[in-house]
């Protein structure tokens, strides 16, 4: 059995009203699975609901949305680069796969080629592994810790 759970997310920065109505990430674990949950963001920004995620799961496989969104003014709707970094590193060893953040939508401002660059600059490109539309991709899975492969 595949179980999901809704986490918070937010669209726009911490400490004022949200530019929008709710939105929500998922969390997906499996019955005696060896396999680490998998996280996915929804549109967010970086916020304390996103900590809280990583410190009570240990999720294995992150999948941030990114790309900037604006729709309205200069605030962002979705995870900046520098936020998919603070993702990073709220989850420490997690494989992570940028969503949202090429497909021709206007109100991105960001590339997984921006997000490609800042990882690498930092050392974190071995954790990174970008979607190319239409392509499919084999993202390794990570086991729960105590479990060899």
């Amino acid at each position: 059995m595949l179980h999901i759970t809704a986490t918070p997310a937010r669209h726009g920065p911490a400490g004022i009203e949200p530019l929008s109505g709710e939105v929500t990430g998922y969390l997906t674990t499996a019955d005696n699975s060896k396999i680490r949950p998998m996280y996915i963001t929804g549109d967010t920004v970086w916020y304390d609901g996103i900590a809280e995620v990583a410190g009570g799961f240990g999720a294995g496989l992150v999948m941030p949305f990114a790309g900037a969104a604006r729709t309205r003014g200069p605030l962002h709707l979705t995870l900046d680069r520098n936020d998919v970094i603070e993702v990073t590193n709220a989850f420490p060893d997690a494989i992570v796969v940028p969503l949202h953040v090429d497909g021709g939508w206007a109100h991105l401002t960001q590339s997984g080629e921006d997000i490609a660059a800042s990882f690498n600059i930092l050392g974190l490109d071995s954790r990174l592994r970008l979607l190319q539309s239409g392509i499919p991709k084999t993202v390794e899975l990570r086991e729960k810790p105590g479990r060899a492969r």
